[in-house]
């Protein structure tokens, strides 16, 4: 075919089982808008906006890392994002798909664009915490958050390559992963990005940079990324990052997620790695006002009360361990299941 663009849809794509070019989306699009159920509604939406007029598509962050807002997102730099996943992750015309993300967000529009650009064979299911659940279909290529993998360990064997975003991967379900003969993925990426811009296979320590994005860090450590096909500005997060070359980072925490308790700076995500596999159930640390110290870290377990061992703490660094611990019956959290730090700590009496 033609280079890709956003006007044009790969003459390989299929969706459900069927060829639809650019046409036939836009009238699957008003019966999704018109007839849909509520899931289909959002991708009706978004594909009338993909082939309108318009260089861009407006659409809302998370929320997760910040109050949620709307950004402005060029046709064209989603298309270099899908084309360098498709380089990363060696993805070819024809191969089977399946899109399972909710399409509000930009991971489960960019799965469509992904299957447009390199024409895929694309099944689209409802977004459900067990998408696999009665499908027998073999796939290539499949994008899920912590949550859907999680339920879906059983059936992931049909598939071959998975990439897993939204929230962090807790240390019991990467065990469960690595054991899979499925060759999964962890993501790193914001909307910002449009999607991910590194990934890490299961297990590794450093994430690695897609094609033309490059990295550095600013005077807070936090991540600095340089990626000109996506993005005309230099995007800076806060992410709390340990550089091991320019293609290669080790993800630490959240800038905003810093504890400074009595003068010593605490990383709550290390603290968290510490605790894996001796709590059951979610769980954080946080950083909560003390007249002595400023802020004394606390421990915050979702679930009934339960006696904690102190054995729990025994690799803790003298100023690690928490000095209370609380309960709360269910954390905030967001639709794809990242908990809002925040407002689960405002939950506290």
């Amino acid at each position: 075919m033609s280079n890709p663009t956003y006007h044009n849809v790969h003459n390989s794509f299929k969706l459900d089982g069927f060829h639809l070019n650019k046409e036939d989306l836009c009238r699957v699009a008003y019966s999704f808008i018109k007839e849909g159920e509520d899931f289909e509604k959002p991708v009706g939406n978004f594909l009338l906006d993909w082939f309108d007029d318009n260089s861009y598509i407006d659409m809302q962050t998370s929320g997760s890392t910040g109050v949620p807002k709307t950004v402005r997102i060029s046709k064209n730099a989603m298309v270099e994002s899908a084309i360098a996943t498709g380089d990363f992750f060696d993805i070819s015309p024809g191969q089977k798909a399946l899109q399972c993300l909710p399409v509000k967000y930009i991971a489960g529009k960019l799965m469509f664009v992904r299957a447009f650009i390199l024409g895929l064979e694309m099944d689209f299911v409802a977004p459900t915490s067990t998408p696999l659940y009665h499908n027998e279909t073999e796939y290539d290529f499949v994008a899920m958050v912590p949550l859907q993998a999680k339920h879906s360990l059983k059936e992931l064997k049909k598939v071959k390559k998975m990439i897993i975003g939204g929230s962090m991967i807790s240390k019991s379900l990467e065990q469960e992963l690595k054991k899979l003969p499925t060759k999964v993925y962890e993501t790193y990426g914001m909307t910002e990005t449009i999607t991910h811009i590194a990934a890490k296979e299961i297990g590794e320590a450093s994430f690695t940079v897609l094609p033309n994005v490059t990295i550095s860090y600013d005077d807070r450590n936090c991540l600095v990324i340089h990626a000109p096909r996506i993005s005309e500005d230099v995007i800076v997060t806060n992410d709390l990052v340990e550089l091991v070359n320019e293609n290669q980072f080790v993800f630490l925490g959240r800038y905003d997620n810093i504890v400074n308790s009595g003068g010593i700076k605490l990383i709550p995500e290390q603290i968290e790695k510490k605790l894996a596999g001796k709590i059951s159930g979610r769980y954080f640390v946080a950083g909560r006002k003390d007249d002595e110290l400023g802020e004394k870290l606390i421990l915050i377990i979702e679930g009934e009360k339960i006696e904690i061992d102190e054995s729990v703490y025994c690799d803790f660094d003298k100023y690690e361990k928490p000095k209370e611990v609380h309960f709360i019956s269910k954390f905030k959290e967001t639709e794809n299941g990242k908990i809002l730090r925040k407002e689960t700590i405002s939950l506290l009496k």
